[in-house]
Order: C-alpha cells, then structure tokens, then sequence
C-alpha cells in the first residue's frame, strides 16, 4: 500500500503533525497543485501490472486532520503515469487541468463533478502505438508549453492550447529520461546516456553538455531546476 504526507503544519504551538493517505494500491507519480484556491491537493498515480490503473485527487481535510479522496476525482488510466503534474497557476487564471504521461501525453480538466478527458496527445499519427513518455514538465512562465521526454532519444514541446507539435528534437545518444524547463524557452535532459543537455529553442540545431556522469555509460533519471535560480540544478 502507498503512503505519502509529511509536511509542517503553522500554528500557535508550531507543531509538526504527520498527515497519510493510505492507497488501494503502490503510489507511483504524485504531484501537489499550486492553485492558491484548492490548498494542499494531491494528485496520485497507482501501479499495476495489469492495464487497470488509476489516478486519484485527494485533499487535506482540517478538521478530520486527514487526507480524504472523492470517488468522483478518481479515473481509469490504462498504463501507470510516468509523471503527474497540475498546471502550474498559482494564481488561477487558467482552467484547472492535470497532465499524466505514459505511452502519450494526456490533459485532463478537474471539476467538482468529476475529471474528464481533454486531448491525449502522441506525435506518432500514423500508428497506434508511440514511444512511451519517461517524463515531462509543464512551463511556469509559458502555459501553452509542455515538454516531454521519451526512450526514443527524442524531446517534444508541446503547444497544448493548439494540440498540435511545437518542436521535436533529437535530445541523446540514448533513451530520455526526464526533462525541465529553465525558462520560457529553455530546457535541460537528462538520459541513459549519462549526460545532461541544454537546449534553447532559439538556437535548435545546437545543445550543450553541462554534465557527464564520471563514470561511462552511468544512466542519468531524474532532474530538477532551481525555481528560484535557473543557474542551479541538480
């Protein structure tokens, strides 16, 4: 079973107080929302063998000091997310949507009735079956962009107002494991290469290598940039 919390919670006594949510299954991608009207939400992604996996939102209930989950907010998702991120809209101004990725990029509106579908996209139009997503990021300074990362050596930026593909590139020598953004049209990845790239979409035929892994052949999986400087990332 899955558990996650863990945060501090302010007060006169400043006590630091451990709130679970036990899942029906293994957790596999979480992500918090940003949204300032819909405080200490979580989206969670099962993981199972079988094609019979699921997303939930769950919320901090105050006065039951718990987190609670709403059957309404939950959804079939037929492979287990790779990542789950809300937009990042701290101030509200857009609709409320979540992304997941697996074998495509899907975007999923959020109700208070329930989650629906909006588009699932793949930018392989001429077969059912796409290289499955090993990550993705969502731009904080620009909406409209999603960047996705795949086995196939490949990233895509997404204009996701469009549905359409911005720009696709050849990011590695081998699989893409995750991706970030450090600005409007900056990115980094990272791969089973071992290295890290920065791409500036202004200059696409070109990346640098700001890192090798010490030792060749090292997979790099995950990366993060710092939101508070971009020179930094780990």
């Amino acid at each position: 079973r899955g558990t996650m919390g863990d945060f501090q919670k302010g007060g006169p006594d400043r006590r630091a107080e451990i709130y679970t949510y036990e899942a029906d299954d293994i957790i596999y991608g979480m992500a918090w929302s940003s949204r300032r009207d819909k405080r200490f939400r979580l989206a969670v992604g099962s993981f199972n063998e079988d094609y019979n996996n699921y997303v939930q939102i769950v919320r901090l209930d105050d006065e039951r000091r718990r987190f609670v989950s709403d059957p309404k907010l939950r959804f079939k998702h037929k492979f287990p997310t790779t990542k789950v991120m809300f937009i990042p809209d701290r101030d509200c101004t857009s609709e409320d949507l979540l992304a997941t990725s697996a074998d495509c990029l899907r975007l999923w509106k959020v109700g208070d009735e329930g989650v629906q579908l909006q588009c699932a996209l793949s930018n392989n139009r001429n077969s059912e079956y796409c290289a499955p997503l090993t990550s993705f990021d969502w731009n904080e300074s620009d909406h409209r962009r999603i960047g996705t990362s795949s086995i196939d050596t490949t990233c895509t930026i997404w204009d996701v107002e469009k549905q359409v593909v911005d720009t696709q590139l050849i990011a590695h020598d081998k699989e893409v494991y995750d991706i970030a953004w450090g600005g409007v049209g900056v990115f980094a990845s990272v791969s089973a290469d071992g290295s890290v790239r920065v791409f500036d979409l202004r200059d696409k035929e070109h990346s640098t290598i700001i890192y090798e892994a010490p030792q060749p052949d090292t997979p790099l999986v995950r990366l993060g940039g710092n939101k508070q400087d971009p020179r930094d990332m780990a």
